[in-house]
């Protein structure tokens, strides 16, 4: 199965989600997906709090975005390294992460690491990996392009975005780098703006991969220990 049938076939079979027992963590329900929060209660909760039909159905696109990824990854954990790699690395690129948030399902494949036997190392070097050069990809159009870099789309539909980072890096300097990983909107702008004022080469790079690794470990752990944990609860409740 190529990963586009796994997607599609995903998005085929979301009707089908609330057939499958929520207790079992290995079912294709389990507990990967408990965390992107697809259970009927709280699905039914996010449903009837989005008024908006279009934001309502871009929040359902992605869960079955990151739904489909941990499927893929559980059944062909040979690509689990190099999926790690395209989702960070498209979460990190300040063009592709306004499209598609990919944190969500970085999250969902790190509790498959315990509950499927997945090695952590590989899947934590690669995702480390792909966010160093998603930012360095900013860092470069930033420093190509200047302020020019505002008007390549999709950037060009958030022009509050890039001031942020502008103004974040002016504030931190190249903590901001650090710093800024961790947050969605920054993470997107903070590279852009680095590189628009030409901050020092080597400085961006050590911050960059430095952060990228934490944050790569951070997401993929967050992952993995809440499956321990609520895997601990329901065998003790």
């Amino acid at each position: 199965m190529t990963l586009a049938r796994a997607i599609a076939s995903r998005l085929d079979r979301a009707a089908a989600h609330n057939l499958v027992p929520l207790c079992d963590l290995k079912s294709r329900k389990g507990l990967a997906y408990l965390l992107q929060g697809i259970g009927d209660t709280k699905a039914s909760k996010f449903k009837t709090q989005i008024q908006n039909p279009g934001r309502e159905r871009l929040f359902f696109e992605m869960e079955d975005f990151a739904h489909a990824m941990a499927d893929f990854v559980r059944e062909h954990q040979a690509w689990a390294a190099p999926i790690v790699l395209v989702l960070a690395f498209g979460e990190s690129l300040a063009f592709i992460s306004l499209l598609i948030p990919a944190w969500g399902a970085l999250v969902a494949i790190g509790a498959l690491i315990g509950a499927s036997g997945i090695s952590f190392w590989p899947i934590w070097i690669a995702g480390g990996i792909g966010a160093a050069l998603g930012d360095w990809i900013s860092y470069w159009f930033g420093y190509r392009y200047k302020e020019q870099v505002a008007q390549i789309w999709p950037l060009s539909r958030y022009p509050e975005i890039l001031p942020r980072g502008e103004a974040f890096v002016k504030k931190w300097g190249v903590p901001s780098i650090f710093i800024g990983r961790f947050f969605g909107p920054l993470r997107a702008s903070v590279p852009l703006a680095a590189g628009i004022f030409e901050m020092p080469y080597l400085q961006f790079q050590i911050a960059n991969f430095v952060s990228a690794m934490i944050w790569a470990a951070a997401l993929l752990v967050s992952g993995d220990v809440i499956a321990q944990i609520t895997e601990w609860l329901w065998r003790t409740v």
